[in-house]
């Protein structure tokens, strides 16, 4: 009995997440909690370039942070912004608290861009802002595969480039398409 609850929980969750991402005009409308835990959205960024990016503490990956806040800064007075996305999904890589991973930024990385609650970029808990961006209809299907995987979207929320994981954020191909996409006004 309890694994039937457990399972129809799970497809309500699953459901309830889908239908969420399908029915919403816009990434600008998929409800999110910032680090703080507090009610938010993307549509503070209306009209900005964001670079979304899932992120964790303990991963291979961890120093892109670096990279991360460095093209924050470059990029910031133009209209763009980076959104750090914590997930716990490859190999419990953030196991840490909102506390610890805002401590861990601010003190090892000196993060300044956003930073939104942990959440699941994959899987049966896939958080609606994923599943708009990684599922069947988006331009780039298919699942997040590791920590730090990227995603440009345009001033008006469309998913213009995804960067996988290995892919620094400082690279030539990820600039050059922050440049244009910050020249396409």
């Amino acid at each position: 009995m309890k694994f039937i609850t457990a399972s129809l929980s799970l497809l309500c969750a699953v459901t309830a997440a889908t239908v969420l991402a399908q029915t919403a005009p816009s990434l600008f409308d998929i409800p999110l909690k910032d680090i703080d835990n507090k009610d938010t959205s993307l549509k503070a960024y209306k009209g900005k370039v964001l670079l979304v990016v899932n992120v964790a503490s303990k991963c291979g990956y961890t120093p892109q942070y670096s990279a991360l806040e460095a093209i924050h800064k470059k990029y910031e007075a133009q209209g763009f912004t980076v959104l750090g996305f914590p997930c716990n999904d490859f190999a419990g890589q953030e196991p840490g608290t909102a506390e610890e991973i805002k401590a861990f930024c601010s003190g090892k990385y000196d993060v300044t861009f956003p930073l939104f609650a942990k959440l699941h970029v994959k899987g049966p808990e896939q958080h609606p802002l994923y599943l708009a961006l990684t599922g069947r209809d988006a331009p780039y299907p298919g699942d997040v595969k590791w920590n730090f995987g990227k995603f440009l979207i345009s001033r008006d929320g469309k998913i213009l480039k995804r960067f996988e994981p290995a892919t620094t954020p400082d690279s030539p191909q990820v600039t050059a398409a922050i440049e244009a996409a910050l020249a396409a006004k």
